[in-house]
């Protein structure tokens, strides 16, 4: 097991924080519930109201380029509907999703949902001179999008990035995280990854990166095993109990290693 599985975010902290979205910042619910079904039934209707405009075009090149055949709205649109239903992190529908969100933020139908302990964690890191970065299979555009509508006001002064699926890789590959490390230029070991997923911390931490898994109150899940497990950013900003120090919470887990 990598060291970095089981060790303590330090007193000091690290350079940089980079935080997921589903289950960790915003609630799972929201995206499942709420953001999913609001794109899946405008996928067709945003294709036709902007057929041979630039964005329609570049969703058609991105569908061709992922799949190594040529498309046309049709059958883009069938492949864009069947990744929807399976919840595929597939770029192109990510692109497409953020774009679709976007509308509906603008209109204000559409809003980020952050538990309440985010902004006061992100406000900390940032007194602190910490780093604060967002990693989501949904695209930069749409992270962007979220953080900048919630009940807590625009959150984006209080991030210095993004990253997702074309600017990073998927989530689950060490490479992605030493790519991040890369951009950032922070070493592997200076970096922490907060998130509710199992696949994705052992992918960071099999980077060098500290690791610290969420499991929210209100998630039915079991918990993250091998990594220290909280239930909140808390935690994370405040000065350990030293009593508490000893072990991580390593119980099964049986999470989608799909969410984002």
């Amino acid at each position: 097991m990598p060291g970095g599985r089981q060790a303590r975010v330090p007193e000091n902290g690290p350079r940089a924080v980079v935080l997921d979205i589903e289950g960790t910042t915003g609630s799972l619910s929201h995206v499942r519930e709420v953001l999913f079904p609001y794109a899946r039934e405008r996928l067709a209707p945003w294709l036709a109201a902007h057929r041979g405009t630039a964005p329609w075009q570049q969703i058609l090149d991105a569908v061709t380029t992922h799949t190594g055949a040529a498309h046309d709205e049709a059958s883009a649109l069938a492949l864009l509907e069947q990744w929807a239903d399976a919840d595929v992190k597939a770029a192109p529908l990510k692109t497409l999703q953020g774009l679709i969100w976007a509308g509906g933020y603008a209109a204000g139908e559409l809003h980020g949902h952050v538990y309440p302990d985010v902004p006061p964690a992100l406000e900390h890191w940032k007194t602190q001179g910490t780093g604060r970065f967002i990693y989501s299979s949904g695209s930069v555009a749409a992270q962007r999008d979220w953080f900048g509508h919630t009940a807590h006001g625009d959150l984006r002064p209080l991030l210095d990035g993004y990253f997702d699926l074309t600017t990073a890789g998927p989530k689950a590959d060490a490479d992605s995280y030493r790519a991040i490390a890369a951009d950032l230029g922070h070493a592997a070991a200076d970096l922490l990854f907060v998130s509710d997923v199992g696949a994705e911390l052992d992918a960071a931490a099999t980077a060098g990166w500290r690791t610290v898994a969420v499991r929210r109150p209100d998630d039915a899940r079991a918990a993250v095993t091998g990594h220290r497990a909280v239930a909140s950013l808390t935690p994370l900003v405040s000065r350990p109990d030293p009593d508490s120090s000893a072990a991580p919470v390593d119980t099964h887990t049986q999470e989608d290693p799909s969410d984002e």
